[in-house]
């Protein structure tokens, strides 16, 4: 009795497809991430760009109140 039920437990189920298909070529998915990595790259660096900037307006603005200070306290001699 044991013996049948060892030799059906090994039977196995032939398949009929693959387990895993790729609907995409290798090369394909490694140019779209590629892609997406570039893309992301772009965008951080315009982003620290834009903080770049903004942090030169601000001491730009401030250069010109130090300037105004110095001309009135210089003025003022």
């Amino acid at each position: 009795m044991l013996a049948r039920i060892a030799t059906t437990s090994v039977r196995r189920l032939p398949r009929a497809a693959p387990a895993s298909v790729r609907l995409y070529s290798e090369d394909s998915f490694n140019k779209k991430e590629k892609a997406h990595e570039d893309q992301y790259a772009r965008q951080h660096e315009a982003a620290q760009l834009k903080k770049i900037r903004k942090e030169i307006e601000k001491k730009k603005a401030e250069l010109a109140e130090l300037e105004k200070q110095h001309e009135a306290a210089s003025g003022k001699k």
